[in-house]
């Protein structure tokens, strides 16, 4: 944009106090790095490579201004930045440098005063006003073009994590990578599968990040095909939490379907066991159309069992049948003669030759042993199918 903010002096006169601010340039840019240094703590912290890179951009700022000046207000974009855009971005933060270039400017306008002829002053004070809006929008666009490419390669680096954790191949190499992606957690971690919203996978994964932010976890997420993949963990995840319940608001997040929360493992190097329950559960849920959202993917065992999980169905065997076969008094056979009598206690206490209360008693250990009610309609489903593969695998399956 052509200077408008005051009448021009010619050419020459021009050309003329452009040659006397460069003869002070190389004054002012140490006036300006005296500044910086003198009120700003961070600058003094950084390695001397990079108060070389600062001190590059200072003088850049001082010599862009007088060539723009020079030029008459050149339309030509500002590119102080130019020759150290990724120290920049990479080292200083955006306040920084907008600290940085305002005591640049600040510098510069004061150096004017002490450096310059009386005459030349009004001229270079407002050519500098409309100079430091053109590098604030520079600042502007160095950042911005950086935080684009930290995003895009922060996506492809959460995809690469999280397809590792879906194929259970988390190794050094991986973990290492976890750590530039923010993930703090050093225990406690789940696996949340469900269906990708079709209005947009980034919105979603935009989303699922500040919902799990705001539950105090940390989160990695990714899509596969039509699903959204999200690996939490942290503190909301310890040993004796509710998943369902603390992972609840993530369901949100989710197009309509079935949500499948995997288990807790300890770390996130042992997600993909989480992973293959949480798929196995995802793929079973159809056949529990009732179930809650999100879902455990222990409470869909039997779905998983019949539709070929061997995991769930040796999970059935060793974890439900085998316990009520070490307990002894009775509570298989109780168990059985109960769910083939129809859930009636005094039925069952008639074909077993004792008294009800025998048998009420007998329920209700079964409950403590294995977790599973059997006067519960959905938990003595997974019981009847806990005996049938105990029996086919054997109590001690593995």
């Amino acid at each position: 944009m052509a200077l408008t903010w005051i009448q021009l002096p010619s050419t020459r006169n021009r050309a003329s106090i452009a040659r006397r601010l460069r003869q002070a340039a190389a004054r002012i840019t140490t006036a300006a790095i005296t500044a910086v240094d003198a009120r700003y703590e961070w600058f003094g912290r950084l390695s001397p490579e990079h108060r070389a890179s600062v001190t590059l951009v200072a003088r850049a700022g001082v010599d862009g201004f007088i060539n723009w000046f020079g030029e008459g207000g050149s339309d030509r974009p500002v590119q102080i930045f130019e020759r150290a855009p990724r120290e920049l971005s990479r080292h200083l933060s955006l306040k920084q440098t907008v600290d940085l270039t305002r005591t640049i400017i600040d510098t510069v306008d004061a150096e004017i005063d002490e450096q310059l002829p009386r005459a030349d002053r009004p001229y270079l004070h407002a050519a500098l006003n409309e100079y430091s809006r053109d590098v604030a929008f520079a600042a502007a666009e160095v950042y911005a073009a950086a935080a684009e490419v930290r995003g895009a390669w922060d996506l492809r680096q959460e995809a690469t994590v999280v397809d590792a954790v879906m194929r259970g191949e988390v190794d050094d190499a991986i973990m290492s990578r976890v750590a530039t992606l923010g993930w703090r957690s050093t225990s406690g971690a789940a696996v949340v599968l469900g269906t990708c919203p079709a209005d947009g996978a980034e919105t979603a994964l935009e989303a699922t990040h500040r919902t799990a932010r705001s539950l105090g976890l940390d989160c990695l997420t990714a899509v596969h095909t039509d699903r959204l993949v999200v690996v939490v963990g942290g503190a909301p995840l310890g040993p004796d939490a509710d998943l369902v319940a603390v992972l609840a608001p993530l369901a949100e997040r989710f197009a309509e379907g079935p949500v499948v929360v995997g288990p807790r493992v300890e770390q996130l190097a042992a997600a993909g066991g989480s992973a293959r329950a949480a798929l196995s559960g995802l793929r079973a849920a159809p056949g529990w159309p009732q179930a809650p959202r999100p879902v455990h993917a222990d409470d869909l065992l039997p779905e998983r069992a019949l539709s070929g999980d061997g995991h769930a169905r040796r999970a059935l065997a060793r974890d439900v049948y085998g316990p009520l076969a070490e307990a002894g008094g009775g509570l298989l056979e109780t168990l059985t003669c109960f769910l083939d009598e129809g859930l009636s206690i005094e039925a069952s206490a008639r074909a077993l030759f004792v008294h009800a209360n025998t048998v009420r008693y007998r329920l209700k250990r079964i409950h403590e042993v294995t977790g599973y009610s059997p006067t519960d309609p959905r938990d003595s489903y997974t019981l009847r199918l806990a005996l049938t593969l105990g029996r086919l695998l054997g109590p001690g399956t593995a």
